[in-house]
């Protein structure tokens, strides 16, 4: 479907177009059609922008990979189809191991999402025959790398399963997440909690890390000073701001409109 440069939601309707593409091409699971749809709701609430907590977010998540010992990207099967190529530049950016990560697992569907990444030019990719387990998950998200994330000291999980993340965490790793809901199991247990639409989090990222590649005092200031309470409250204002701004809009529409009709 072509869909037209001007209208008004063009980037969204072209993120749409690109998973179902991914589920046609047996990278997505139609649940992911689904939890695409309950994200990108929030995604009207920020009005389709990234808003100023998401930025600091973002930054200190460019900072933390690029401090890391052992940084690893997640993927999974949305990832792969809306952002590959953002991924792959991240993971150069910062120096990360790609590992593709599926609560719906097969071993064709990860090898199709693992060409998808190196057709995007990541030349290693871990996820097909997995030699460890992320402890006190039964799913099959528990597969991992003992080389890629069972090791790592820093992951981030873009539009991650909360449990993931919370068994991340327990396992003493730094987590950063990308999820546009403030209120999900896994923006409220990961460290860094990225509030954003995928593909504007991750080019942000990889600006912020680029900035950021040759000051690592300065890197390493940034993830110290980091508040992730005042951060997600910040988020929270922010969206509660835009919901009083849209009431208040509509009000005085209204209002004006009343106006018009006692003056007739």
């Amino acid at each position: 479907m072509k869909i037209p440069k001007s209208h008004p939601r063009y980037a969204s309707l072209v993120r749409r177009e690109r998973l179902v593409q991914g589920w046609r091409d047996g990278i997505v699971v139609p649940e992911g059609l689904i939890a695409h749809g309950r994200g990108e709701a929030f995604d009207y609430l920020l009005g389709e922008e990234t808003p100023a907590p998401a930025l600091v977010s973002e930054k200190t998540a460019a900072a933390l990979l690029l401090t890391a010992d052992h940084p690893v990207i997640s993927v999974n099967g949305n990832v792969a189809a809306l952002a590959p190529k953002e991924t792959v530049r991240l993971a150069r950016a910062v120096s990360a191991r790609l590992e593709v990560n599926l609560f719906h697992r097969t071993e064709a569907r990860v090898a199709r999402i693992a060409k998808a990444l190196r057709a995007a030019g990541a030349r290693d990719v871990l996820g097909p025959r997995p030699d460890a387990r992320i402890p006190g998950l039964e799913s099959k998200r528990a597969l991992c790398h003992r080389e890629g994330i069972y090791s790592a000291d820093v992951v981030l999980v873009p539009l991650e399963d909360g449990d993931r993340t919370e068994a991340l965490v327990r396992m003493g790793k730094r987590v950063i997440s990308i999820d546009l809901n403030p209120l999900s199991r896994t923006s409220q247990r990961a460290s860094v909690p990225v509030v954003d639409e995928l593909t504007r989090a991750l080019s942000n990222m990889v600006t912020f890390a680029k900035e950021l590649q040759h000051h690592p005092e300065e890197a390493r200031r940034i993830a110290r000073a980091y508040d992730r309470a005042g951060n997600l409250r910040a988020t929270l204002s922010f969206l509660a701001w835009r919901l009083r701004s849209l009431h208040g809009g509509r009000n005085r529409r209204r209002g004006s409109r009343r106006s018009d009709s006692a003056s007739t």
